[in-house]
């Protein structure tokens, strides 16, 4: 009773504003809406006028704004959240990956082995085999070489990223297209892996990668255009309605053309490399509802797994190592303060605790010379941090943007690599909550899936994927289903300055949602994982359906 009261004051004081004459396109019923809003969290029905929510509250009082054409969505009791919003995606990776060989889930050398050979069947001789998202952690942890597949791709140059994308394995046919042999000299920030005889093995580490990457024919519009199309498609079908594009690679001109056509399927902020600062102040800026530029993303340092992660102390199963910082420092700084006075957005990629410590020391700096503003700096990853800097970021107002389903990915194998202390601190979500800070959760696909209903699962249990840390891997860091959610929805808008337009469920906003198979607030944490996107609407479009 005190609910339905609630509920219905809740309509009235949200329909105070609303024309009694304008009646529902679309009206949502009998659900379970969780709408990101802390003062009227749950609420019965929905009612949509063009692509905008115009009410919300119960279902006898939302029916009252049906008219003759009204669409009426019985979601029949199950459960209805803002549309999920992806912090951290690589659009255009993340669609060819889906168009090309599939690494992630090889779990022994002859896997691997096998699907390359298979995929490179199908090819034309000269055509590159790309993406592939290889993890060696899940066989015996040797990383791969050339020699494993030079056999069957002499006709067809390879370079298949590590799944951290901070690694390349490249054949022989690509080594020698870059010009790559025993005699080349290792880049700065960067190695070419080499065998007893210092002969390269193909794996090339961080800025050694571009020595080859930067050999690959650019990727055609049409070629672009397809990659959008098959990921939208793949990232709606997991009840993400909005993107942030860290790694635009060209495509931003091809969003343009498709927003222009209503191609888009998916809402976009669009990220420039930091370093093109200067050109993207002059460029002109977009800002629609389905499309956006004005983000800037640099890096610090490399991945864990590949041992590039920037750390104040060595690995501890390389005692001789202690990663790369594969920024110049001085360069950072001016990019992000020139950046920072045209009213651009910056983030940047931090793992280790160096390069988290390296790039708050230089955000803090930046803060200090240019100036208070409303300026949203964000740390892309933020995985592994001192417990000095984790009250830092709410104190410089910098956002964390992490991804949770790396935790239980990097929980199997990461103590090898930094030791049982400074797991401690490592994707520190409830350290860094409890500090004040904001957080927003992204997937990093196609590093990793693009599910955020995994992504909760994965900060809400921290359940490892070999099953060997039922309680929690590092269990002082979980944090709740609640909390988790807005990290994907109102908290994810914010990160974005879009916290006035989508997010939550409220009258005025977008009509973003999803429907879900079960009431995430009432199953246990461990089933999680289980629960099915039933659809996906944008603007009160359906884009997706479960059938």
């Amino acid at each position: 009773m005190i609910k339905q009261l609630l509920i219905t004051i809740f309509f009235l004081q949200i329909c105070i504003s609303c024309k009694t004459e304008k009646t529902a396109d679309t009206i949502v019923i009998n659900g379970v809406i969780w709408t990101a809003n802390s003062e009227f969290p749950i609420a019965e029905a929905m009612a949509i006028h063009s692509d905008t929510i115009m009410a919300i509250g119960t279902n006898l009082d939302i029916q009252k704004l049906k008219g003759e054409f009204t669409q009426i969505i019985d979601v029949k009791s199950k459960f209805v959240t803002p549309g999920f919003i992806d912090t951290h995606v690589h659009l255009l990776m993340g669609g060819n990956s889906l168009l090309s060989v599939q690494l992630r889930n090889a779990d022994t050398k002859q896997e691997f082995i096998q699907r390359i050979s298979s995929f490179s069947q199908g090819l034309e001789p000269n055509q590159w085999i790309v993406e592939g998202n290889w993890d060696h952690t899940l066989w015996d942890g040797e990383l791969p070489s050339k020699d494993w597949i030079d056999e069957f791709t002499d006709k067809n140059p390879v370079a298949i990223y590590r799944m951290d994308g901070h690694m390349i394995l490249a054949n022989s046919a690509a080594l020698e297209i870059a010009g790559i042999d025993k005699d080349t000299p290792d880049v700065e920030n960067g190695e070419i892996v080499r065998n007893e005889i210092g002969e390269p093995t193909g794996i090339l580490k961080s800025e050694a990668m571009y020595l080859v990457l930067n050999k690959i024919p650019a990727m055609t519009a049409l070629q672009k255009q397809k990659a959008i199309i098959k990921a939208q498609q793949y990232l709606i079908s997991n009840g993400v309605t909005s993107i942030h594009d860290v790694d635009s690679l060209g495509g931003f001109e091809i969003l343009k053309k498709m927003n222009a056509n209503n191609e888009l399927n998916i809402r976009v902020y669009s990220a420039d490399p930091l370093y093109n600062w200067e050109s993207v102040s002059n460029k002109e800026k977009v800002n629609t509802k389905w499309l956006k530029n004005g983000l800037l993303k640099g890096f610090v340092d490399g991945s864990l797994g590949s041992h590039s992660a920037a750390f104040k102390e060595p690995y501890s199963d390389k005692p001789e190592d202690s990663g790369i910082l594969t920024a110049n420092i001085d360069s950072l700084k001016t990019w992000i303060s020139k950046a920072d006075n045209y009213n651009l957005q910056i983030t940047v990629h931090a793992i280790g605790d160096k390069a988290n410590n390296t790039l708050l020391n230089t955000y803090e700096n930046v803060i200090r010379s240019n100036g208070d503003k409303d300026r949203r700096f964000r740390v892309e990853h933020a995985q592994h941090l001192d417990q000095n800097d984790i009250s830092r970021f709410s104190d410089l107002n910098v956002i964390a943007s992490m991804q949770p389903y790396h935790a239980i990915d990097d929980g199997r194998w990461a103590e090898d690599l930094i030791g049982p202390e400074r797991i401690n601190t490592t994707y520190a979500f409830k350290s860094l909550i409890d500090a004040n800070t904001t957080l927003v959760f992204g997937s990093d696909w196609p590093v990793a899936p693009a599910s955020p209903i995994l992504g909760m699962y994965a900060a809400v249990t921290r359940q490892t994927l070999d099953s060997k840390n039922p309680g929690g891997w590092v269990p002082e860091q979980k944090i709740s289903l609640e909390q988790a959610l807005y990290a994907y929805t109102k908290d994810a808008a914010y990160s974005s300055f879009d916290e006035n337009i989508k997010g939550t469920l409220e009258v005025g906003k977008l009509a973003d949602f999803v429907i879900l198979s079960d009431d995430l607030t009432m199953i246990e944490s461990e089933e999680i994982k289980e629960v099915k996107v039933l659809a996906t609407y944008i603007g009160g479009e359906k884009v997706y359906e479960n059938n």
